[in-house]
């Protein structure tokens, strides 16, 4: 009986020591806040329920113990047994959750610029486009396009292409709104969803943009100039779609690049341009 309780003894040392550093390991991967403070109170309660069995066990070891002193005993030991699946179980959980996490982080973010990729513009245009039919909400939507980007890599290389997208990136997030949606649209080409935005402050915000742009040379290489074509676009109050409110920031951007590049131009200035006739879209 005295091995079996040794054996016992050991076994729950170990169990205590191991559950206690699956709970530190645990609250390391945890960000600050509530569920992180509740893991260290629960591994507080873990050292007491131990201490609580050593207590009870301890006094009497080397002594007969009666057959219900022998269940308890018993009983206290698969309760730490218990104690220690819960928390490999929470670990390895908050594991899986991370790792699940990176992959959907990975498969909507562009992995040189950081930003928002194309996958995750598409599902997120067709969502704002029905959240603002939905609540009669304004949306305007920006497409940005780096002027003569092909020269530069011809002539800086594709090295120094890819410090110019970071620095154009970093523009779009110092310059626009923390409510502002930025995406890599391809290859030079970024959209931003300007939700409750109505077309006029969509254009303020695209022309604030253009003049950081312009106003902001490469460190790396001073004498490299930068500029940006800027189309806008609203959503239309009827008959109005994720792929025609795109369609128009487009046009609008291929207009100002036809037009002589480094503009900001909405769709329904370049629309009144061609056709002075008509009326621009509201």
């Amino acid at each position: 009986m005295s091995d079996l309780m040794t054996v016992l003894l050991v076994t729950a040392l170990c169990l205590l020591v191991i559950s206690v550093t699956i709970v530190r390991k645990l609250t390391k991967e945890l960000p600050k806040g509530v569920t992180r403070r509740r893991w260290f109170i629960l591994g507080g309660l873990i050292l007491l329920f131990f201490f609580g069995y050593l207590g009870f066990f301890v006094p009497k070891y080397g002594t007969l113990y009666t057959a219900v002193e022998i269940l308890v005993t018993g009983i206290l030991f698969f309760g730490a047994v218990f104690v220690l699946l819960v928390c490999l179980l929470a670990y390895r959980t908050t594991q899986e959750l991370k790792r699940i996490y990176v992959l959907e982080v990975e498969t909507i973010t562009d992995p040189l610029l950081g930003i928002f990729n194309r996958r995750y513009l598409d599902r997120r245009l067709e969502e704002e486009v029905l959240r603002a039919k939905r609540h009669k909400l304004q949306l305007s939507l920006l497409m940005v396009d780096i002027d003569n980007f092909k020269m530069v890599n011809d002539t800086w290389g594709h090295q120094i292409g890819d410090l110019v997208l970071k620095h154009l990136t970093q523009l779009l997030v110092e310059t626009l709104r923390h409510t502002d949606i930025i995406a890599r649209f391809g290859g030079e080409e970024f959209v931003v969803l300007l939700p409750h935005t109505p077309e006029s402050e969509a254009l303020k915000l695209a022309e604030k943009l253009r003049i950081a742009v312009e106003k902001t040379p490469l460190h790396q290489i001073p004498e490299l100039s930068m500029t940006v074509s800027i189309g806008s676009s609203c959503l239309l109050p009827n008959g109005d779609n994720a792929y025609s409110l795109l369609e128009r920031a487009d046009k609008a951007m291929y207009w100002a690049k036809r037009e002589g590049r480094n503009q900001a131009v909405s769709f329904s200035d370049c629309e009144h341009a061609e056709n002075p006739g008509s009326h621009p879209l509201i």
